[in-house]
């Protein structure tokens, strides 16, 4: 599609948007009753379930654009809101089918918070039966508060942060926080290798980010039934210094930083590959690896895997079908976040249908295989839900495989 096509998409999804904007309907006056005769009060009769109010909250910063003179590289700083949003609305169209009615308050927080405390105020933020977002984590603190004076659940959609950090039980969490990535590594290494001839090495240059997942790493790795032998080192020169032949070394690298971890992969493989007997290596990265250009052929050599909060497989049948119906509804090709706001919006939707008000009571029963992510939900009474599922990753001809 060029830039022109994009731009008036671009119009219409604005136009479009602001048609969404949140609407109360105002309740009719009652009539003045009859009087009747006093009789033996009946039981109260549940008034079934029919229509879910859902709030989107997200960052389009529409406020922001002049689509007099907007360019093609600012509609594309603001795709991801966009994306998600389309997609979002797609899982609950595709929710609806089932036989639930939707209303769907679509709000632009600008990423402030004086447009979080404003909806703060509405009635129809009040009335909703879940809320969806912010998206990142200032505002999800923000609205915390908010979400436990009025017991609604708060989706955090999109945010990595660790469920501590918000202090809500309402909070429902989506994307795995560093804490279950360093268990997914642990618990594998304990049921992969042997701990008689295996040495477990941490990488660890002790910078703030390196230690937020170091020190659950080696938590888990303390905890594992089978007891390895644990070394930690600032670098792989001073790991090399320590090193013996025969042993099999699963090293742990918990830096993300590009030049750190090029220079570690490279020292590795050198040391995998010595003309004079190599050392048997198998290397465990960062999540964040899975978005930076590093060598795949070493790390191929160095079986080297990672975790992962989602995965697209492009050849399921379900992933086919989704990009197609994507591209039918809006004209372009969807993105990652279109992908994970069609998870969010088939799995909440389909929950309501099946269980209407009483949804949340299901959540920890009702695991999904999504899109890009499963969701496997555990229950903590200060945290909230969490969703625990995360994917094992192989470097294997030269794509990121899923380890069974």
């Amino acid at each position: 599609m060029n830039f022109k096509n994009i731009y008036w998409v671009f119009v219409l999804f604005i136009l479009v948007l602001s048609a969404c904007s949140p609407k109360v309907l105002t309740p009719k006056k009652p009539s003045t009753p009859t009087p009747v005769e006093k009789e033996k009060p009946a039981e109260k009769v549940k008034k079934p379930f029919t229509k879910a109010e859902i709030s989107l909250l997200i960052p389009f910063k529409l406020d922001q654009l002049d689509l007099r003179t907007v360019t093609k590289a600012q509609i594309e700083k603001y795709a991801m809101p966009i994306d998600f949003y389309q997609g979002f609305s797609l899982g609950l169209d595709s929710a609806a089918v089932n036989g639930m009615n939707f209303k769907l308050n679509v709000y632009d927080t600008e990423d402030n918070n004086a447009q979080i405390e404003s909806a703060n105020k509405t009635d129809w933020l009040k009335n909703s039966n879940l809320i969806i977002g912010p998206v990142f984590p200032d505002g999800i603190k923000y609205i915390s508060k908010f979400s436990k004076a009025h017991h609604i659940p708060v989706v955090s959609p999109l945010a990595a942060s660790h469920p501590g950090d918000f202090d809500n039980p309402n909070l429902i969490s989506i994307v795995n926080n560093i804490d279950l990535h360093a268990k997914r590594i642990a618990h594998f290494i304990g049921k992969s290798y042997n701990p008689v001839n295996t040495i477990v090495v941490i990488l660890n240059p002790k910078k703030t980010e390196d230690e937020q997942f170091a020190v659950p790493l080696r938590s888990f790795l303390n905890g594992l039934k089978a007891k390895f032998m644990i070394q930690e080192y600032s670098s792989s020169n001073i790991f090399e210094t320590k090193m013996i032949k025969g042993k099999q070394y699963v090293v742990v690298v918990t830096s993300s930083d590009r030049v750190f971890v090029n220079a570690t992969i490279n020292k590795l493989y050198k040391l995998k590959n010595l003309k004079t007997g190599g050392y048997n290596i198998s290397l465990f990265g960062h999540p964040n690896w899975a978005k930076q250009n590093l060598p795949t052929e070493k790390l191929q050599a160095l079986n080297t895997i990672i975790t992962s909060s989602y995965k697209i497989d492009y050849k399921r049948t379900d992933v086919v079908n989704f990009i197609k119906k994507y591209r039918l509804k809006f004209g372009f090709e969807p993105g990652e976040y279109a992908f994970k706001g069609y998870d969010i919006g088939f799995y909440f939707g389909d929950l309501f249908a099946r269980y209407g008000r009483d949804y949340l009571d299901h959540l920890t029963r009702s695991n999904y295989i999504g899109l890009h992510n499963d969701f496997v939900f555990v229950k903590d009474d200060k945290l909230g839900y969490i969703n625990t599922h995360v994917f094992l990753l192989r470097y294997k001809n030269f794509a990121l495989s899923t380890v069974d």
